[in-house]
């Protein structure tokens, strides 16, 4: 498995480790740190989980040998990232959004981008 396939999954779970967990814990105190309020506490817990299992899997991904053993989860990020980056442009094209809001379309944007490569690439 290529090198930067595993500095994408390093990454990965950093990022959605570290939005990932407040995200569970504590959704109400970490949104209104960026005054994104009203939330529903709910599907924002929800969005902690998952971002939480996609954290583990690219854990799982870093630690793996074998381009066969990660393939999988490459498609499942790329699905991800793809409709999230679409979902939030949607709305970003016709509204008015805070700065960060456009900072996390980026992340999912990049993310898009590097997992599209590597699974194009298939190292």
């Amino acid at each position: 498995m290529s090198r930067s396939l595993r500095i994408t999954f390093l990454v990965h779970a950093i990022v959605a480790l570290l939005m990932g967990v407040p995200l569970l814990a504590a959704p109400g105190r970490w949104l209104s740190l960026f005054g994104w309020a009203p939330i529903d506490p709910l599907m924002s817990r929800m969005l902690g989980a998952a971002l939480l299992a996609m954290a583990w899997s690219s854990v799982r991904g870093y630690l793996a040998e074998e381009w066969d053993q990660v393939e999988i989860v490459v498609e499942l990020e790329v699905a991800f990232t793809v409709l999230a980056s679409f979902g939030l442009l949607r709305h970003l094209l016709i509204g008015t959004w805070p700065w960060y809001t456009w900072a996390i379309f980026g992340i999912f944007a990049l993310f898009s981008v590097a997992w599209i490569y590597h699974l194009v690439k298939k190292k």
